[in-house]
């Protein structure tokens, strides 16, 4: 049995994706002024988000800055001026989004039964959250739902001085643990499991059916991939791995 599991938050534990959706779906169709169709201004907000979340990874800008630098991409697709006052932009992203946003979070059905199911384990693994996001935030989600409990370290690139890929061996040092005895369970193939195995630990793909940039169809792996479908099915999947 591996020593430590680290699993990823977003598209993992927490459906951050459709939250965003959501918030964002209700701000545009209420936009009077909009200049492009609902559709296209929430897909261009999930692309600034994206844009401009790597500019933080990068250390370029602030967390707090990162959601500025959307806001004042974004606010002239809305027919909206923008604010010169940084302390402005705050007030619209707290008061436009954040707060419907974090009202939208959703914990996936299948993590506390699977949290439970590996606690019972005898002689379990470890677990630990290793997230991009920010540590506020990342924790307030986790404590919405009743998750804080289930993990011993919550580490994002605050704790770490680093974001996925280098995150893993820097985790893999903060948990005291050896690569080769490290799982990482995640969504994205790419980053959360192709990733990982380049670092030494075992990657475990969480295929949910979706792909958690495009929202189109998941993508394709080859069959060296471990990979589940749902977090019910990592308890069995880690006893293969094992094998």
């Amino acid at each position: 049995m591996a020593d430590v599991i680290f699993f990823d938050l977003d598209g993992t534990l927490v459906d951050h994706r459709s939250a965003v959706w959501e918030t964002i779906g209700r701000i545009v169709r209420a936009a009077p002024n909009a200049t492009a169709p609902p559709e296209e201004l929430m897909t261009l907000w999930w692309t600034l988000e994206g844009r401009h979340m790597r500019e933080y990874l990068a250390g370029q800008c602030s967390f707090a800055e990162h959601h500025r630098r959307r806001v004042r991409s974004f606010l002239p697709m809305l027919g909206e001026p923008v604010p010169e006052s940084p302390s402005l932009l705050d007030a619209w992203i707290t008061d436009r989004y954040l707060t419907d946003f974090q009202e939208s979070w959703r914990c996936y059905p299948d993590a506390h039964p699977c949290l439970e199911a590996l606690k019972r384990l005898p002689s379990g693994p470890r677990l630990a959250v290793l997230t991009n996001g920010d540590p506020e935030q990342q924790r307030a989600k986790l404590a919405r739902f009743g998750l804080l409990e289930y993990f011993e370290a919550v580490l994002t690139p605050t704790e770490l001085d680093a974001a996925k890929p280098a995150a893993y061996a820097a985790a893999c040092q903060w948990m005291r643990t050896d690569p080769a005895q490290a799982v990482n369970v995640g969504d994205m193939l790419e980053s959360d499991v192709t990733a990982a195995v380049l670092a030494g630990l075992t990657g475990i793909w969480l295929d949910r059916g979706i792909d958690f940039v495009t929202g189109g169809p998941s993508p394709t792996a080859d069959g060296t991939v471990l990979r589940i479908e749902g977090l019910l099915d990592l308890p069995d999947r880690l006893s293969h791995a094992d094998a």
